[in-house]
């Protein structure tokens, strides 16, 4: 229990951490390395691995391996196969991707703003199907296909057995797939795409590999159940928020106003305001678990859950001054530009200087003073 509290507070502060470093990256930078996007592709997969169609899969298909082989060595072997399949599968598809498009062609789309309205749309979908509204899945008889010529008897089988994991966890791993394409735009080499989709296939082929070499540690990892869930809904809401950031890039490019800075910001405010209430148990979908039970039959929430309802309830409460034009430096990358915003109190108070009336003592009209603070630099050199 208290592992699979550590891993889940661990996990998502560390994916809003590397989400606001990778936006960073993209707008600021507007152009990575190999190396960066092969990170990007590690961090997309190791954000897979936490969803529940994947994470439920580790325990039951490296058991099968280990039970349906002669030999432990050959349940290994049959394993790090299934691993290398996983690896091969999204690395030919990021390879075809490159051949079809090209990387030059990838980045120019990726600039244009009809590309981030449909960016915009597709996250806003993923977003929605993560809070539980529907389920994202390829057509049926796909899998049924490929499932049905899967077995241990053979590498062609085991390879059909890492494509039916590949196509069954579609629904969970689609958003993030999305999220690592967009990474791997802002990359000008042709080698790109695959660099970025063998980070995240090797992100998810490791834990089979490694459950497989050593089977106890199967015992030590969290039970898949409802936390799974609430860690799926917590990004549906990080997702939509992202999903603004792309509308906000068109809204810009064509003058639109429609996302301009304070509403933009009032958005933000809510969505965050409202993963925090879902973190405290106080906003319910319908598909959540209700609260563990205390000895007197009361719901409560547990000390982990609480602090970890803390960070987005502050990220909401610092966003707040933003709405009367804060610079919000922290997540100006992913701000709209100031001069979106219709009221900003600074730039107000630097227009408007201290009359006295001119020594009139008649003249009772006085503005609001506008102080320029002294910087350090100066007293030093005073």
């Amino acid at each position: 229990m208290k592992f699979f509290r550590l891993l889940f507070s661990v996990s998502l502060f560390c994916f809003a951490i590397l989400v606001c470093e990778s936006a960073s990256a993209q707008v600021i930078e507007g152009h990575k390395t190999l190396a960066h996007t092969f990170l990007d592709g590690l961090r997309w997969g190791f954000i897979s691995v936490l969803q529940p169609c994947l994470y439920a899969m580790f325990p039951v298909t490296v058991t099968f391996f280990l039970k349906r082989s002669k030999s432990r060595a050959e349940g290994i072997k049959n394993a790090t196969l299934y691993s290398f399949s996983i690896i091969a599968i999204f690395t030919v598809f990021a390879f075809f991707l490159t051949l079809i498009f090209g990387s030059d062609t990838l980045y120019r789309i990726s600039t244009s703003a009809v590309f981030n309205i449909f960016v915009f749309v597709l996250f806003m979908i993923f977003g929605i199907s993560f809070l539980g509204a529907f389920e994202i899945t390829l057509p049926s008889s796909w899998t049924n296909k490929v499932d049905a010529k899967a077995s241990t008897q053979s590498f062609s089988g085991i390879f059909f057995m890492a494509l039916t994991l590949v196509l069954v966890s579609f629904s969970c791993t689609a958003p993030f797939i999305g999220n690592l394409l967009i990474d791997v735009t802002q990359q000008k080499e042709r080698a790109g795409p695959i660099v970025g989709f063998l980070g995240f296939s090797l992100a998810i082929a490791l834990p089979f590999a490694l459950f497989a070499f050593f089977p106890g540690l199967l015992n030590k990892i969290a039970k898949s159940g409802g936390w799974l869930n609430t860690l799926k809904v917590c990004f549906g809401f990080i997702e939509i928020a992202m999903a603004l950031k792309f509308l906000s890039n068109a809204d810009l490019a064509y003058h639109w106003r429609i996302l301009d800075r304070e509403v933009y910001l009032s958005l933000w405010i809510i969505i965050f305001g409202l993963l925090g209430f879902y973190l405290l148990g106080k906003l319910k979908l319908s598909h959540d678990d209700q609260l563990p039970l205390n000895d007197y039959g009361h719901p409560y929430l547990s000390v982990t859950r609480l602090l970890f309802a803390i960070v987005p309830l502050a990220f909401t409460v610092y966003m707040i001054p933003g709405l009367w034009g804060a610079p919000l430096n922290g997540i100006s990358g992913w701000l709209p530009e100031n001069k979106t915003q219709d009221f900003n109190i600074e730039k107000l108070i630097r227009n408007n200087h201290f009359t006295s009336g001119n020594n009139d003592s008649s003249n009772t009209e006085k503005t609001v003073a506008y102080i320029k603070p002294k910087r350090y630099t100066e007293i030093l050199e005073s």
